[in-house]
């Protein structure tokens, strides 16, 4: 044998591992990257119609506040500088037009209507101090502005009832460290360590007992991270209703259960020992038991969704198309995410659907928890719309889309990422059958539906909204609560309203209710509103007439007037309550689109309460009223710091009008009940923790829309039904096995803060 044989054949082996080595890396160790389609996306209109609903522009609210500077004569200082008694612009958003002009021009090919401003300006540097609203026009070069306070609100609105700035946060901050604290220097610094840094303040709203008021507890936390559970068991009443800050004064201190009549009495009564004091652990600076840092050690990746073939919906500007699905999408200000001109298969469902409020009432046995009723939208739940975080807030390949506002400053500011689109496979059926009887087949279709969503960091609160659109016709519109619990100091009889979450922490018992605008336009404007539910009759059996049957059956009823409509939250409402249309299905019915609420709320406020009218809308789970210009918000920005005389009063909307064959809109309440626990430590969590709506086809097609999706699956036992041609599924090791492409992970959430 030739000695050499044996390297050859090594030489030789080797050669064929290494060719086989790279054969199966490349066929199963690296996969192709997924490359987009053409999507299937259905026309559905002029993608520039959309724009009328468009949010301003950066350039735009830049050019109202140039206008507004040169044309009102006075001037007007930077909000986020501005003292009390300064004029400036408190806020700039888009004036959505009138609906009859925007249909004109959606519908009968009329004129745009002109691009306008809505300006929200405080005049403090006044002989009557007031705040006035301005609409300014046209953008993107304006020329006019009209003050539409009058019109709107029926007279001028007081001063007293502004929302409170940033700016003016800040000058109490300043005030507290600076005049209330330097009256008790002993107190703070043996009993709350402080040394001028280590404290945080949580405001309260409304601020006192009547209008005319702006008088505000102030409520003392450790300044650590999640320091809304690590109360110190001090607060500190201001009193701040005079445009002169040197007039700012305390009203009254609390500590450990006991009142004082400002801080010289406190420290006074701290040095003679006659303070019942309750030292609190110093935390460290993470929080330690509130730190939401991971208690354990990454590990293997959570799953992901991905597109193998690409987006199958498309955002252009403010509009998005997705499987029969159009609508634009907007983010005011002060309400937050907003839809207009909804359609399925080009017909529109909804002319607008539009969060409202959101409303807390706390209970406690301290002052701050005891007298919080927090209205969000006075706040901005679009203006504190937060930048999201690919992978976690949404799915990292969502579309992600910035928004602009300009609040309580000159120049607007951009909020990367604060909204986000995406498709989700909700991993379940939307609707199935598997036949093992005559027959044998499967039939079905994924449950995948497009959510758009943006969240809302609201203090301490983060609210998470989402719009939701299925393939059968139906939407959804959902909120859920997270973010940290509000906590008062534990003392006294505390367990009565709460539970002790951690050694000096009592979570307090609150509401959580949230409002929406729903204007249905089902199969055109002019709709009535129906309800469908059951009963039960008794009936003899027809086949044996000495049998009785208990036979449930269809009940109908037109709602006819404003009074029928309205649901009260303890009431009992119909199961099935629709609008309909003046036209029918194939069938004979009326074409119509139901409301199905999901909500655990309780009761908002009792009636007899002085501040109840402002947020009257929360009497009802359900209250469908006539479209009015003059009616475009149940609430008001107003309402939270004079809610004694409320701005507007959802309450007057009703008025038994006739609401048969007229243009309609639903007002949805939903709500829950959060009593804080152990389980609300680091935070609280969204399970369990989400109210909202369903709008549903309700006879509105001829059958289930759905059927004409192109993700339909069926096959029999007589099929080949591991090929593609007949089952789609079984192409998904082909179609599937791609790497998607996941760009660098990025996040603006801590720039310009």
């Amino acid at each position: 044998m030739n000695p050499r044989l044996p390297y050859v054949l090594l030489v030789g082996a080797a050669v064929i591992i290494f060719i086989l080595s790279c054969m199966l890396l490349s066929r199963g160790g690296r996969w192709p990257s997924c490359e987009s389609q053409p999507g299937v996306v259905e026309k559905t209109g002029s993608t520039s119609q959309s724009l009328v609903f468009a949010d301003l522009t950066a350039e735009e609210m830049s050019q109202v506040v140039r206008y507004l500077q040169g044309q009102l004569g006075v001037p007007l200082v930077d909000a986020s500088r501005a003292k009390p008694w300064d004029n400036c612009i408190a806020s700039v958003d888009l004036q959505v037009p009138a609906k009859a002009e925007v249909l004109r021009f959606l519908d009968a090919g009329g004129a745009r209507p002109p691009r306008e401003a809505l300006a929200v300006l405080y005049f403090g540097k006044q002989p009557e101090p007031n705040v006035t609203e301005y609409v300014v026009g046209p953008l993107p070069t304006p020329a006019y502005h009209r003050d539409v306070t009058v019109q709107k609100y029926g007279g001028k609105v007081p001063y007293h009832r502004r929302p409170t700035l940033r700016g003016e946060y800040e000058q109490l901050g300043v005030f507290l460290e600076t005049k209330a604290f330097a009256a008790a220097p002993t107190f703070l610094r043996e009993v709350l360590e402080y040394d001028g840094t280590n404290v945080a303040f949580q405001t309260t709203v409304p601020h006192g007992f009547q209008s005319g008021d702006r008088v505000t507890w102030f409520v003392l936390f450790q300044n650590v991270s999640g320091f809304f559970v690590h109360p110190v068991g001090l607060e500190v009443l201001v009193d701040h209703s005079s445009l002169d800050i040197s007039q700012w004064a305390v009203s009254r201190v609390f500590y450990n259960g006991q009142y004082y009549r400002d801080m010289v009495q406190l420290e006074s009564a701290y040095v003679q020992g006659r303070v019942s004091v309750e030292k609190v652990r110093k935390a460290p600076w993470d929080g330690d038991f509130s730190s939401m840092k991971p208690r354990a050690a990454a590990a293997a990746p959570f799953p992901l969704q991905f597109e193998p073939q690409g987006p199958r919906y498309s955002v252009r500007n403010n509009q998005v198309l997705f499987q029969g699905w159009s609508f634009a999408f907007g983010m005011s200000v002060s309400t937050g995410l907003r839809l207009f001109d909804v359609r399925h298969k080009g017909e529109r469902v909804a002319y607008e659907i539009s969060v409202q409020e959101a409303l807390s009432v706390y209970g406690s046995n301290c002052p701050g928890g005891m007298s919080t009723r927090y209205m969000d939208g006075s706040f901005g739940l679009g203006r504190y719309a937060s930048p999201l975080v690919p992978g976690l807030d949404c799915p990292y390949l969502a579309t992600y889309v910035d928004t602009h506002s300009l609040s309580g400053s000159l120049r607007p500011q951009k909020r990367k990422a604060s909204l986000c689109i995406f498709e989700h496979n909700l991993g379940s059926p939307l609707r199935r059958h598997y036949s093992n009887l005559q027959s044998l087949y499967y039939g079905g279709l994924v449950n995948s539906a497009l959510v758009v969503r943006s969240i809302a960091t609201v203090g301490n609160y983060d609210y998470v909204w989402d719009f939701i659109f299925y393939q059968n016709g139906a939407l959804e519109g959902k909120v859920q609560a997270t973010g940290y619990p509000s906590s008062s100091f534990l003392h006294g009889d505390g367990l009565r309203y709460g539970n002790r979450l951690w050694e000096h922490t009592l979570g307090t018992i609150h509401t959580h209710f949230v409002n929406y605008k729903v204007d249905l336009d089902v199969a055109g404007v002019k709709n009535s509103l129906v309800a469908h539910d059951m009963a039960f009759e008794m009936t003899r059996a027809p086949w044996s007439p000495e049998q009785q049957i208990e036979r449930p059956r269809l009940t109908k009823k037109v709602l006819d007037t404003e009074d029928q409509a309205a649901f009260r939250l303890q009431s009992k409402m119909p199961r099935y309550i629709y609008f309909a249309a003046n036209s029918k299905n194939k069938w004979g019915h009326q074409r119509g689109y139901r409301i199905q609420i999901t909500s655990f709320a309780g009761d908002h406020i009792p009636e007899a309460s002085s501040m109840e009218r402002a947020i009257s809308w929360a009497r009802y789970q359900l209250a469908v009223t006539r479209r009015k210009e003059e009616e475009p918000t149940s609430t008001s920005i107003y309402n939270q710091n004079d809610p004694w005389t409320p701005t507007v009063a959802f309450a007057d909307f009703i008025n038994n009008e006739t609401i048969t064959n007229e243009d309609l809109v639903a007002w949805i309440t939903a709500g829950f009940l959060h009593i804080p626990h152990s389980e609300d430590i680091p935070n609280t969590v969204t399970v369990g923790n989400s109210v909202g709506f369903l709008l549903r086809p309700y006879n509105y097609y001829d059958l289930d829309p759905s059927i004409y999706s192109h993700d339909g699956v069926f096959f029999t036992s007589e099929q080949d039904f591991t090929t593609c041609e007949i089952n789609p599924l079984a192409c998904l090791p082909k179609t599937a096995s791609c790497l998607p492409n996941f760009p660098p992970f990025t996040y603006d959430g801590f720039r310009n803060m």
